[in-house]
């Protein structure tokens, strides 16, 4: 029996994505976007130096096949990725109406999404006059502040000190299907900021919105502000079993490294284990020595999205994306003969965009554990199917596997 590990380095996209045309950043279509091209692009060019120098450099997962598999999604340059590949390479295109997380993972874990998200129009109110009456009455507030769509870490800047001085939640969206909630954990309180936010989530699933997400922050006015590693995602759960649940119903342990146990409602879910990217891979590699044989392990990485995605910042993601590759090495002597790798992506956020939003990309397909093996085009599903087939447990939907 092996193990099988489903690594998600979020927002990681290729381009390409047939659709990307029906999809926007305010009224610019995704048309053309490439996260990594367009970072590769900046990197050769001296346009990405600030905290690292040259070209981008991804020698472990160019050597799995990642130059490679950018040719199955697009004709777009990514230069200095030309080394033959050695491992599983490929892209997966997604079907589900969002370029977001919970369509993303779901559908990776062979879920697609059967509904259109619900959103929020970009104007100021934002939500719904009766919504901003019940998120103030469930936490004992006289009202709320914000109410627009804005990106966080702007959002406390701006209405951190009326939020200290009045003990109103900063409620804000953007367009993603979601509604996030900010307050400081020592003014309004972090189990007062979850208990607002579990409250308030299951009428949001009603009205088809993916998450409430709660956002934690501390600081004062005179030091600035700044987000804590205490969110907490209350996410819609998923319409069906998910690959985690095969896998747990199969009698196989499961490990959730970072957001996945709020992605998925920690249905099906095992061991759950978070913190910050740099814990995250620790936690991986702990994992990856304690997990038995049959154990599924599902991770993802999320700060190349939300610390330098949404903020456009391509230096910061560029140094990101080396580090991550920096730390492969760490992770291959701990896996045992038969088990099985896969790094993907989620959805794309290209840093060189128009906007803060996510863009709508195909995804790169890259595996150890199988020696050369070019898979071309596939859709996110067959991830799932591919897991499942390697893991010896049945697999539910319509999918195929790639092995």
């Amino acid at each position: 029996m092996t193990r099988a590990f489903l690594i998600v380095m979020d927002s990681v996209g290729l381009g390409g994505a047939p659709d990307a045309d029906t999809f926007f950043n305010g009224d610019v279509p995704d048309t053309g976007a490439n996260t990594l091209a367009h970072i590769a692009q900046a990197c050769a060019e001296g346009r990405a130096d600030e905290g690292r120098l040259g070209p981008l450099k991804l020698p472990h997962l160019e050597a799995m096949g990642l130059g490679a598999a950018m040719a199955h999604a697009t004709s777009d340059p990514m230069p200095g990725f030309l080394v033959p590949p050695t491992g599983l390479y490929g892209v997966a295109k997604e079907i589900s109406r969002g370029k977001d997380t919970p369509s993303g993972h779901w559908e990776l874990a062979g879920v697609p999404v059967p509904w259109d998200w619900g959103g929020f129009p970009n104007t100021q109110p934002a939500f719904p006059e009766d919504l901003m009456e019940m998120a103030a009455s469930l936490c004992g507030a006289g009202g709320t502040l914000a109410n627009c769509h804005a990106s966080g870490t702007a959002v406390i800047e701006e209405f951190g000190d009326e939020h200290v001085k009045t003990g109103w939640p900063i409620l804000y969206t953007s367009v993603d299907s979601v509604l996030q909630i900010a307050a400081h954990e020592d003014h309004f309180g972090l189990d007062r900021l979850l208990k607002l936010c579990a409250d308030l989530a299951p009428v949001l699933h009603e009205m088809k919105i993916g998450r409430v997400i709660a956002r934690p922050f501390l600081g004062t006015s005179e030091t600035g502000y700044a987000r804590t590693q205490n969110r907490k995602d209350y996410a819609i759960a998923p319409p069906s079993p998910t690959l985690l649940d095969w896998a747990h119903e199969a009698g196989r342990k499961t490990y959730a490294i970072g957001k996945i146990g709020d992605i998925f409602s920690m249905r099906g879910i095992d061991d759950l284990r978070k913190g910050d990217d740099a814990t995250l891979f620790d936690h991986l590699c702990d994992v990856a020595v304690e997990a038995p044989d049959g154990s599924f392990v599902f991770a993802n990485f999320v700060e190349f999205d939300s610390l330098y995605g949404h903020r456009r910042d391509v230096s910061g993601y560029a140094r990101h994306l080396e580090w991550f590759d920096a730390q492969i090495p760490r992770l291959i002597p701990l896996l045992k003969d038969g088990d099985l790798v896969i790094f993907t992506a989620d959805h794309g956020n290209d840093p060189t965009w128009v906007g803060t939003d996510h863009t709508r990309e195909m995804v790169p397909v890259l595996g150890l554990g199988t020696g050369l093996k070019p898979i071309g085009e596939v859709n996110f599903v067959d991830v799932a199917a591919s897991i499942a087939d390697h893991l010896n447990i049945p697999a539910q939907g319509r999918a195929r596997s790639f092995l």
